[in-house]
C-alpha cells in the first residue's frame, strides 16, 4: 500500500531553541508523519541588512538578518537533530537557503531536498543541489507555470528526480486561494509526482488534495497556534496533525482499492435481509383486481413477489381471499 508522504514543516517554530527543535521531533514522530522538516539558514550567506520582515512579529530582532542569525544551528547541532530523527524513526529534512547550507546538509546526511517557494528561480541553488544527485521537491507557491517550466526542465536536464507541490504563499491561506485545481494541471503538464503544500491551518485541505491525486503533503506544525513566530497562525497542532495523517492514509487506501459497482454478489445475504417483498395492505376477496393502492412492501425479500416487480401485477386478479399484511405471491393471482 502506498500512502502519501506527509511532511511536518517546523521551519522556525523552534524559535532558535535547540531543545524546542528536539521536542518537536519527539512530538511529530508520534503523529505518524513520514518526515519532519526544518529550514537551514546561514544568515550572512543568504541575507543582508536590507531584507525586510515578511511579518513584523519579532520584538527582539532589530533586523531580519538578526532573526536568521538567531535561527542558526551549528553542524554538530544539526547532526544531533538528524540522529534524533533516526532514533525515533522519522525522516529528517531541511530546506537549504544557500549553497553553504547545501554543503552543511550534505554533511548531516539528508536523503532529499525541499525547495521553498522563494528559491524556485534560484538556479544557482538548484545547480548546487542537482550536483548532489538527490531527489528534489519543488514548492510552487509564488511561481507561474512559465517559471515552473524552466525549473522543472532545469532539474530534469540534470537527471534529478523531481516532484512539485501546489502551494499558495499566504499565511493562512483562505479556501478560495487553495488552488486545488492546479494539482491535476501539474500532473498533466509535468508527468511527475505532484503534491500539496498547505498553509490553511485546517486538515480538510490536505484531505481534499489527496482525493484529487496529491502524493506528497507538507504542512506547518506548532505546539500551539498562539505561539510566537511568523507561521503559527497558518499551522496545525499536533492533535490535528495526527488526525490528518490518519485521514489521508484512509483516503489513499480507498483510492487504491476501487469498488466494482457491476458486481454486488457479496451483498446477496444482506439484500435478502434488507430488501422487501410485496404485501397487501387490506383484506381482499377472490377476484379483486390489484391496484397500486392495495400494495405495501415488507421484509424480508423472498417471501413474496419482489417489490421491484410491482408493475407486473397491477390489474391482475386474485384467485383467492388474501388477508391484510399477507405477502403476495404469483400463485395468489389468476
Amino acid at each position: 500500500m502506498i500512502y502519501p508522504v506527509t511532511i511536518a514543516e517546523i521551519a522556525q517554530a523552534h524559535d532558535g531553541s535547540l531543545g524546542m527543535a528536539h521536542a518537536y521531533i519527539d512530538a511529530v514522530a508520534k503523529t505518524g508523519c513520514s518526515a519532519i522538516k526544518f529550514q537551514t539558514h546561514i544568515a550572512e550567506v543568504e541575507s543582508s541588512i536590507h531584507e525586510p520582515f515578511r511579518v513584523q512579529f519579532s520584538k527582539q530582532d532589530a533586523t531580519r538578518l538578526d532573526y536568521w542569525k538567531r535561527m542558526e544551528f551549528t553542524l554538530e547541532q544539526w547532526q544531533g537533530l538528524k540522529q534524533h530523527c533516526d532514533t525515533v524513526g522519522i525522516e529528517f529534512m531541511s530546506s537549504p537557503f544557500s549553497n553553504a547550507a547545501v554543503d552543511l546538509l550534505e554533511q548531516v546526511g539528508v536523503k532529499r531536498y525541499k525547495i521553498g517557494s522563494g528559491e524556485v528561480n534560484n538556479l544557482v541553488l538548484l545547480e548546487k543541489i542537482a550536483q548532489t544527485r538527490k531527489p528534489v521537491i519543488v514548492s510552487s507557491g509564488m511561481s507561474s507555470l512559465e517559471e515552473l517550466d524552466q525549473t522543472i526542465a532545469f532539474l530534469k536536464d540534470r537527471k534529478v528526480a523531481v516532484s512539485v507541490l501546489q502551494c499558495t504563499t499566504a499565511y493562512p491561506t483562505k479556501p478560495e486561494e487553495y488552488g486545488l485545481n492546479v494539482i491535476s494541471i501539474l500532473k498533466e503538464r509535468y508527468q511527475i509526482p505532484v503534491g500539496f503544500s498547505d498553509h490553511s491551518s485546517s486538515i480538510e485541505t490536505c484531505i481534499a488534495a489527496v482525493a484529487l491525486g496529491a502524493e506528497i503533503l507538507e504542512f506547518h506544525v506548532v505546539f500551539d497556534k498562539d505561539m510566537f513566530g511568523p507561521d503559527a497562525k497558518a499551522s496545525l497542532t499536533l492533535n490535528e496533525t495526527s488526525q490528518l495523517v490518519k485521514a489521508v492514509n484512509n483516503v489513499a487506501l480507498a483510492i487504491q482499492n476501487p469498488i466494482d459497482k457491476c458486481d454486488n454478489s457479496k451483498f446477496s445475504e444482506l439484500k435478502g435481509i434488507f430488501e422487501k417483498s410485496l404485501s397487501i395492505n387490506k383484506n381482499l376477496e377472490k377476484g379483486h383486481h390489484i391496484t397500486f393502492e392495495d400494495l405495501e412492501t415488507k421484509k424480508p425479500k423472498g417471501y413474496g413477489i419482489d417489490a421491484s416487480l410491482f408493475q407486473e401485477i397491477i390489474g391482475k386478479r386474485l384467485n383467492k381471499d388474501v388477508n391484510k399484511w399477507a405477502f403476495l405471491n404469483w400463485d395468489d393471482l389468476m
